[in-house]
């Protein structure tokens, strides 16, 4: 028997576990009369995920057949998996994952108490994408009020972009916006075919003729600064080195801390925490 025969009887067995441990009613589906069928139904999983249901039907039974990213995406969120349970999903299927663990905006409870340790020096945890998945109070309010933002919009390389007073906190704007449009291309390189990725650089390209006009460049780079200023409304201009920890082993996410570079914004970012808790 062949490793791949293996891999899909395996995959085949680990869908129909997963089907038959979930209720009609915890998908949203009457039960109905005379079900025999523990938990959902292949029909009613390929309902779910917009799949055909003969399609389905061949993956249970282990038929050597072709399944994109798309579609196990689709089936995770219809067969309701955990991280570790879409990973597995992926990994028999042979498929990268779109959007991996790493990728995603949950961040351990641990690494949110390492932020809050931090302050006032502000700290926050940012993936590869640019995307702001946890920050503590100081960085909250470094360039602008994060909180105020709906999540979505909780990007570096959009604020920089489109948000006036993010904007204006950057004293080296048009520089620092040249060198993460270079650094985003060259990241994009490794996730050109995940949906999270081309759904960013479509909305950038939609919102921002600046951000057009630099991607159409094709510059790249991977260095990050080490040096940064801010011209925080509150406090003045800030300058920090710029230290980033990787937590997953490969780019996904990271945390980063801006530490004072000198007396003046040692005293200017304790200042604003002490205004933040004062709820200015």
């Amino acid at each position: 028997m062949s490793a791949e025969t293996v891999r899909r009887g395996e995959l085949a067995a680990f869908l129909r576990s997963r089907r038959e441990r979930i209720s009609p009613e915890q998908a949203g589906l009457p039960r109905g009369p005379r079900r025999r069928t523990p938990g959902l139904r292949r029909e009613e999983v390929a309902h779910l995920s917009t799949v055909g249901v003969t399609w389905y039907t061949w993956l249970e039974q282990a038929r050597d057949i072709q399944v994109s990213a798309q579609v196990l995406d689709a089936l995770s969120r219809a067969l309701m998996l955990d991280a570790s349970e879409r990973a597995h999903l992926f990994a028999l299927a042979g498929t990268a994952d779109p959007t991996p663990a790493d990728e995603t905006t949950a961040v351990p409870p641990g690494i949110r108490q390492m932020l809050a340790q931090l302050e006032p020096f502000p700290a926050c945890v940012q993936n590869a994408r640019y995307d702001i998945l946890a920050y503590n109070r100081t960085y909250g309010r470094l360039l602008s009020d994060l909180d105020a933002l709906p999540a979505e919009d909780r990007n570096c390389m959009w604020l920089a972009f489109t948000d006036p007073g993010w904007c204006a906190a950057m004293p080296d704007r048009k520089e620092t916006v040249r060198l993460m449009t270079a650094r985003f291309r060259s990241r994009m390189a490794e996730h050109l075919a995940e949906p999270a990725w081309k759904a960013l650089l479509k909305r950038l390209e939609h919102a921002s003729g600046e951000f057009r006009e630099l991607w159409q460049r094709h510059e790249v780079a991977r260095a990050v600064d080490k040096s940064k200023r801010f011209s925080n409304p509150l406090v003045g201009m800030l300058s920090f080195t710029y230290h980033g920890l990787w937590l997953n082993p490969a780019e996904g996410a990271r945390l980063g801390t801006y530490v004072p570079c000198d007396e003046r914004t040692r005293e200017g970012v304790e200042r604003l925490h002490e205004l933040i808790i004062a709820g200015r």
